[in-house]
């Protein structure tokens, strides 16, 4: 993690993205996932220029597993975007960062 970027778990995720009041981006991750580290950066540059207004964070599936089934993930990367507690875009893969903020734009 970085210092833009917010380490989710388990415990947190009601708290820091369900309740939150304005929309959020997070990064269904694991160590051992290569296309994950690919688009650690991405994400990294994603949260700096949309800080303010999207919350973005990570969550390791491996340590956070309640979560992840949860919301259906199946396959990492997985990104959800979250707004008002409903699940507003989903991406499966490492996709080009303009893939990520089309879906961004489109609902801020």
């Amino acid at each position: 993690m970085s210092n833009n970027t917010i380490e989710f778990t388990d415990q947190s995720f009601n708290i820091e993205v369900v309740q939150a009041d304005i929309p959020v981006l997070i990064d269904f991750w694991a160590a051992w996932c290569g296309p994950c580290k690919a688009i650690a950066p991405v994400i990294e540059e994603i949260a700096i220029e949309y800080d303010g207004k999207v919350k973005v964070g990570k969550l390791d599936v491996d340590q956070n597993q309640k979560t992840a089934m949860e919301y259906g993930v199946r396959s990492i990367p997985t990104i959800l975007i979250i707004k008002s507690g409903e699940v507003v875009s989903q991406i499966v893969g490492a996709v080009p960062k303009e893939n990520i903020t089309k879906a961004l734009d489109k609902i801020l």
